[in-house]
Formats: structure tokens, sequence, C-alpha cells
């Protein structure tokens, strides 16, 4: 199956903070399944390393204050273009993240605060029909 996967779940450093989150296993998973790294925040046009984001509202802001809704939304454009592109069934994407986390994400007070949602590019994926999994569900994945 064809598979969009968060970049940074694959070891790429394209977390807000430069770093990656490299899945335990992924060698398994890149045996199994066709993966196409994304990272929407780098397709918004976000650099990296970059501040951190949360959803609030509806909207992202950066810890500063500054809103970065378009950049998120443009991410998750691009992300939905490639999935298109590459034929992709589903997404294994970063659980938590403003973009990416399915389910619950950050709470928009910076403070490790969690609430229910979805990220925004995780959002149009499944209003799109594509299948949206966090890297705690990778075990779910059909074949």
């Amino acid at each position: 199956m064809r598979l969009l996967v968060s970049a940074c779940l694959l070891g790429l450093p394209c977390r807000y903070d430069g770093g990656a989150n490299r899945l335990a296993g992924i060698e398994s998973l890149l045996e199994q399944h066709e993966c196409i790294p994304v990272c929407p925040e780098q397709l918004g046009g976000l650099c990296t390393p970059r501040s951190p984001a949360e959803c609030r509202e509806g909207r992202v802001f950066t810890r500063e204050g500054a809103e970065v809704t378009a950049e998120f939304e443009r991410g998750a454009q691009a992300t939905l273009e490639l999935a298109r592109l590459f034929g992709c069934e589903a997404a294994l994407l970063k659980e938590r993240s403003p973009s990416c986390g399915s389910g619950v994400i950050h709470d928009g007070g910076f403070s490790g605060g969690l609430t229910a949602g979805d990220g925004v590019t995780a959002a149009l994926l499944k209003a799109e029909g594509i299948a949206v999994y966090g890297e705690t569900r990778v075990e779910e994945l059909p074949d």
C-alpha cells in the first residue's frame, strides 16, 4: 500500500526544533508499504527550525502569538496533492501535532495540555477520505 508518512517519523530532521521523531521499527514499515515522506509545515513554507505552533479556536499560532494558519493550510493542500499524485490510501502522521495530529492535539496553551481534535492536515485528509493513523496505531495499518 502507498502510505503518506510524516517525514519526522522516518527520522528526517524536520520537527519544529530541527529534530526528528524516528519511529522504532520503521524498517519493517518501509518493507511492507511504499512510504511517501511529507512534512506539511515545510510544504506550507515554514522553515526548520521554527517556533512551536498550536491550534486555538480553529487557527494556528506560534508560541510568540504570530498566526501561521495560512502556512498550515497551504501545507495541508500540498500534502493532499501528493496523496492524490501517488495514490496513497492512508497516512501515518505524528500524533498531537497541529498539522498531523489525529483525534488529540495540543490545546493551544503551550503548556503540554491536550484537547480533542485534528491537526490541519489530518482533518483535510480525513475529509477527503484518506484514513489517518498516529504512530501508536501503526499496527492497525491495513496490509
